[in-house]
């Protein structure tokens, strides 16, 4: 995404205000609730990984897919950080694709707010039920 690609380097300076282990906490108290205590999860926009590293935390095996090149390369910086196992793929939550099945999807933030046409968002929920 366009919008990204000079504001990655400074997305996690604007975003420090966020409260993500409590937004983890919460998360993960939703998918322990509906029975995914563990398991694949995707996460759709995951950004410069923030969020993706705290599921990994909580015991999750991560797949973190967003459209933003240069968001996910400070992702894989903190992937090397921190030495979790996670899959960052670059691709449009449009038409995303992936090799194995999830038992869970999350997106949070504003990821899902670029989505503009119904029809589009359709699409992405139809993607995350298949897989």
């Amino acid at each position: 995404m366009d919008a990204y690609t000079s504001f990655a380097s400074v997305y996690d300076t604007f975003m420090d205000n966020i409260p993500y282990e409590e937004w983890c906490g919460y998360l993960t108290g939703l998918l322990r609730d509906f029975g995914v205590p563990s398991g694949i999860l995707l996460e759709l926009g995951c950004g410069t990984g923030s969020m993706t590293e705290l599921l990994a935390e909580q015991g999750y095996d991560m797949i973190g897919i967003d459209n933003s090149e240069e968001m996910l390369e400070l992702a894989a910086e903190k992937r090397a950080a921190s030495g979790h196992d996670i899959l960052y793929l670059c691709q449009d939550m449009r038409v995303f694709e992936v090799c194995r099945r999830a038992v869970a999807a999350v997106a949070v933030w504003d990821s899902l707010n670029y989505i503009l046409e119904s029809e589009e968002v359709k699409q992405v929920f139809y993607l995350v039920n298949n897989y």
